[in-house]
């Protein structure tokens, strides 16, 4: 069960009035005449994820969706990770035209290098103003205390800056979206009419339900999430409010839907009166004197749609009082599964009493299923609503329909459910179009309304069913679809608010960008050059939030959970930077020292970017052919520095703290701790410990030249030619371009793993060299493991096609 509040809202929606006309902040800009007011926040992840979301990539193909795509086309070269505002509106011609609105910043609109363009300035209503052509689109533009608001022609650009400020209704509205979520919509249905019905009997129109209506949308691969609010501006005329001072009960008509229905209507009450009057003063309905005990127990009322056909179903507080309305309709037709079917004399009963979320006329027959009336005209249809809860074969029972309740409320005013082709069928209603599409794994979709104090929350989900999951096996996930091709190998970093994991990597263009498990692109950020190696993360202010801390060729940067850089961060460097960032925190107290290696140079900042006095190890005798690596042993620190020929091993000053005996010609491979002593091999394949006195050993491991060494404590793990070794066994691979190997050390066991570039096959052994289950399996680059959700299984994400990243799930 999950229930959204939007607590905020209940303090300031539709409440105060600010007289000043003075525009100081951009969401003064928008207009109140607009029919939808879209809030992007970082278009380029929003980009990202519509472009993984299948469902999504479906309806490109509708007329309405092209249209809107084809004048929003803009956008693409929009570049900012700020809030985006677009208003979208009718002009005389019913044309669509739109205005942008969003914080200046440098290159916001850059189109300086692309073929087809012009730029021209002119003289508009006494204003300065940019007019900016793009192949077939034309943007007009002004800058306006430090806001870029732009329009599809010039009266809008015009009206936008000198019309009064958005009314403060609808400010609330848009000020309660979530600060999380990329993409908010405000739909003004005084002004809209591409929405039509959001349910599967037509005449509850979106227009006849409310004036307002505004969503947060949360795009993921497998599902798109709305959460938000509506409410009418005047509380006698909307449906909505039908259900004023009612308070919602529990949706239980999904336990007596058959599961091969095309879906139900619920709406509830608390006082069946209370919402009849209301409707009744919305609707101008007909009086139920001769049926009012019928409905004076009843808490939910709604429809099982099936084909042609229709069921209402009354749920009933107290049955035996319910039955007792019924004594005039005692005619028994058919006795089915020990259920008497009966005949019932009024059929249009309830489209004279609950229209129009009722409009059905024919419902002569009932029956009654425990706490459930059922009335229907098709025998048939009646007989299957029995079977069905009989046999537990109902909605209710279904995983789809269950996944979909954790994502919704217990209680509702409203639920609307539908099957995968009853959403067709909603979807073709509203893009106005006729298109097939393939949606068989959306079995469940919904939308709920929870009526409060004037207004209604929303929730909606569409959903893919998930795929049944055996015990051994190994199943993909997530596929994650980027701009352009990945430059890196995808890397696993915690996210602190869950403790769950995120996936950090960057593509071909230097935009890094930040992936929620599920597959959601979260932000995307342009860097200055590539990521060297692995992203660090680093609670800077002590407070358990953690920052991704990183070096690129010639900045080091430090961003917080939504992609913003921390000050004093990115701080830049004239001299190239030759190895990735270290960051050391010597006592595990959040006191970092970040290490900056420039060839033969170590420069030691603190978290605040400053130069850490009494740090004062000058350059080594050669270029660092790693980054600097810090080793405790016992009670002392030891900071390695490592060259072609020389380690330098150090203490928190700089200063030498061991001097190795012997010195070696080095492999650009890590330093490690291994049986007490340091670690690493030489270019011929030797390992090389130093213990802590200096004095050095070298032992023939049989490596060739080219060999890749990765340790633990006391596991040793190389790669040389086709064969791996762990411990002291070797498993004979096939020949290969293999990756380095790797060791991850989850819940008390080792996995070692390495990829086969060449093949792209990934593989997982144990630390006894055994390959596990089901490996390898597809992957074009190293893994990184880890549990990144709340299940018992682990997890890897590895590259896949050049543009894509795999997470994997180890069952």
């Amino acid at each position: 069960m999950k229930k959204i509040c939007f607590y905020t809202i209940i303090i300031t929606l539709f409440f105060g009035c600010d007289s000043s006309t003075k525009k100081t902040k951009i969401i003064d800009y928008l207009n109140d005449e607009a029919s939808t007011i879209i809030k992007i926040k970082n278009v380029g992840s929003l980009n990202g994820n519509i472009n993984n979301n299948p469902f999504l990539q479906q309806l490109e193909t509708s007329i309405s969706y092209q249209k809107l795509s084809q004048k929003l086309d803009v956008l693409q070269y929009f570049k900012t990770e700020d809030d985006i505002y677009i208003s979208l509106f009718k002009d005389n011609q019913d044309s669509l035209q739109f205005s942008i609105i969003t914080k200046l910043k440098a290159n916001l609109f850059n189109i300086d290098s692309l073929p087809n363009h012009s730029i021209e300035t002119l003289k508009y209503q006494s204003k300065t103003i940019t007019k900016t052509s793009v192949e077939n689109t034309v943007l007009f533009s002004i800058i306006k205390d430090s806001v870029f608001i732009g329009a599809t022609n010039k009266d809008l650009l015009n009206n936008t800056i000198e019309s009064p400020k958005i009314h403060p209704q609808l400010e609330s509205l848009i000020n309660s979206s979530n600060d999380e979520n990329q993409l908010s919509v405000l739909i003004n249905k005084k002004k809209d009419s591409d929405v039509r019905s959001l349910f599967i009997n037509p005449d509850i129109t979106a227009k006849n339900l409310t004036d307002y209506l505004f969503f947060d949308i949360d795009i993921n691969q497998n599902e798109i999430l709305l959460n938000g609010v509506t409410r009418s501006s005047d509380s006698t005329k909307k449906l909505i409010d039908a259900f004023r001072n009612t308070i919602p009960q529990e949706n239980r008509l999904a336990q007596i839907t058959p599961a091969n229905s095309d879906g139900f209507l619920s709406i509830t009450f608390n006082d069946f009166n209370t919402f009849h009057n209301n409707l009744s003063t919305i609707q101008k309905l007909d009086s139920i004197t001769a049926y009012n005990l019928l409905f004076d127990n009843i808490i939910e009322a709604g429809v099982i749609y099936q084909n042609n056909d229709q069921a209402i179903v009354l749920n009933s507080l107290d049955i035996y009082l319910t039955k007792d309305a019924l004594l005039n309709d005692q005619d028994i037709i058919d006795t089915y599964r020990g259920i008497d079917v009966l005949s019932f004399s009024n059929p249009e009963l309830f489209n004279q009493v609950l229209k129009p979320f009722i409009n059905y006329t024919k419902a002569n027959k009932y029956c009654i299923v425990d706490n459930f009336i059922v009335f229907s005209d098709n025998m048939d249809f009646l007989q299957s609503i029995i079977a069905s809860y009989k046999n537990q074969t109902t909605y209710y029972s279904r995983n789809h329909y269950n996944l979909l309740q954790e994502k919704f409320s217990d209680e509702a005013s409203i639920l609307s459910v539908v099957n995968s082709n009853t959403l067709e069928t909603l979807l073709n209603r509203n893009l106005k179009d006729s298109l097939n599409y393939k949606l068989d794994t959306y079995q469940t979709s919904g939308i709920q309304f929870i009526y409060d104090s004037n207004f209604a929350h929303i929730n909606a989900v569409i959903q893919k069913g998930k795929t049944r999951i055996y015990e051994n096996s190994i199943s993909e996930s997530s596929v994650i679809k980027l701009e352009a091709d990945l430059l890196n190998k995808p890397q696993l970093v915690t996210n602190h608010i869950t403790n769950e994991k995120d996936i950090a990597v960057q593509d071909i263009n230097n935009n890094l960008y930040l992936i929620s498990n599920s597959g959601k692109i979260l932000w995307k950020k342009q860097l200055q050059g590539a990521v060297l190696g692995r992203i660090e993360q680093i609670d800077m202010y002590k407070n358990g939030r953690l920052q991704l801390a990183f070096a690129t060729p010639n900045r080091i940067y430090v961003l917080d959970r939504n992609g913003k850089d921390v000050s004093p961060f990115p701080l830049k460097f004239s001299d190239a930077i030759t190895q990735p960032l270290s960051v050391f925190d010597y006592d595990n107290n959040r006191k970092y020292r970040l290490l900056v290696t420039q060839g033969k140079e170590v420069l030691m900042l603190d978290a605040k970017g400053k130069t850490v006095k009494g740090f004062n190890f000058k350059q080594a005798s050669d270029n660092i052919i790693h980054q600097p690596q810090h080793i405790r042993i016992g009670r002392k620190d030891y900071l390695l520095f490592k060259t072609s020929n020389k380690l330098y091993i150090l203490d928190r000053t700089g200063k030498t703290r061991v001097t190795p005996k012997n010195n070696f010609n080095y492999s650009s491979e890590a330093m490690y701790l291994y049986n007490g002593n340091f670690a690493t091999s030489t270019t011929d394949g030797k390992l090389v410990t130093i213990d802590t006195k200096g004095n050095t050993a070298s032992k023939e491991l049989s490596l060739t030249n080219s060999h890749d060494l990765v340790t633990t404590s006391k596991t040793l793990v190389a790669l040389f030619e086709n064969k791996l070794r762990i411990k002291q066994k070797t498993y004979e691979l096939d020949y290969g371009n293999y990756s380095e190997p790797e060791i991850f050390y989850i819940n008390d066991k080792i996995y070692v793993t390495v990829t086969d570039i060449q093949t792209q096959k990934v593989y997982l052994f144990d630390s006894n060299a055994k390959l596990l289950s089901n490996f390898p399996v597809y992957g074009t680059s190293q893994i990184d493991m880890a549990n990144i959700d709340k299940d018992n299984n682990l997890e890897f994400v590895t590259k896949g096609e050049s543009d894509t990243i795999l997470i994997y799930q180890i069952n």
